[in-house]
């Protein structure tokens, strides 16, 4: 039988490479996951693990209190990220098995006992991880909407205020090391993918010698992330770079190689 569990030392392994052990390109993302983990596991952190009939690890999820998320809140606890495994590779595929289901309830009875007036996540309005569809279909309602990102929640209680999305305060400026072209990285270090991206970055941007600065800015600490209102995200010069899917390294030294010419007319 399925079995929802909370991630124990023989699993932080696992957890860390978000259940791709299988997988090389995980490898790329670094240890700013760990380093997320242990600053956040004394701060209110959760997380859940399903397991198949055999004990198998197919889902996770975690959670955090709102006030250590990507989004505003009071009250709240928020769910940075809920996967099952999908991949025909390494573990298999435990989707459409009800672990999912499984987990988001496990993870709402913990935030009850702790007192949370609600729980709130974060959803891509288009068909793939994350859906915010998903959400509604277990009882979420949109809060606030940001581009193809929603945010989502469930209120716990009648005096429960709905979560939104902070204001982006500023970004990084073109020009900024005149005669170059500035990479910013912006990673909070929960996800493997976005730090996957800051590596191949830095990565792309060592190529190119002098010609390229390349800058990484942690967002896990919070008077960081409140000075620019950014999480996640990779600029070359004052452009988002979008990065999901996640850039292959190959893409991104494509597109530095790119901005590297303009910069030399």
């Amino acid at each position: 039988m399925m079995e929802i569990i909370n991630l124990d030392k023989p699993k932080e392994e696992l957890f860390f490479v978000c259940l791709d052990d299988w997988s090389e390109e995980i490898k790329e993302a670094g240890d700013h996951r760990l380093e997320w983990y242990n600053h956040m596991k004394s701060r209110g952190l959760g997380v859940k693990l399903a397991t198949d009939d055999n004990g198998v690890v197919g889902g996770m999820i975690q959670y955090v209190p709102i006030e250590y998320s990507f989004a505003e809140g009071e009250g709240l606890y928020f769910i940075k990220c809920i996967w099952v495994h999908g991949h025909k590779k390494g573990r298999g595929n435990f989707q459409k098995k009800g672990m999912g289901t499984a987990l988001l309830k496990a993870a709402e009875e913990d935030v009850r006992s702790r007192g949370a007036k609600g729980m709130a996540a974060w959803g891509i309005t288009l068909p793939f991880w994350m859906k915010a569809s998903w959400f509604r279909k277990h009882g979420y309602g949109r809060a606030d909407r940001k581009g193809i990102q929603e945010l989502v929640w469930k209120p716990f209680s009648s005096d429960a205020v709905p979560p939104r999305w902070p204001e982006e305060k500023k970004k990084p400026r073109a020009g900024e090391n005149p005669g170059k072209i500035t990479v910013t990285a912006f990673i909070n270090g929960y996800c493997s993918v976005q730090n996957m991206v800051a590596e191949r970055a830095r990565k792309a941007a060592a190529e190119f010698g002098d010609r390229v600065v390349f800058r990484l800015i942690n967002t896990l600490d919070r008077d960081t992330f409140a000075e620019w209102g950014i999480s996640d995200a990779l600029f070359i010069e004052d452009r988002n770079i979008n990065t999901g899917p996640p850039l292959s390294y190959k893409k991104i030294k494509s597109r530095l190689s790119k901005s590297v010419r303009n910069l030399s007319r």
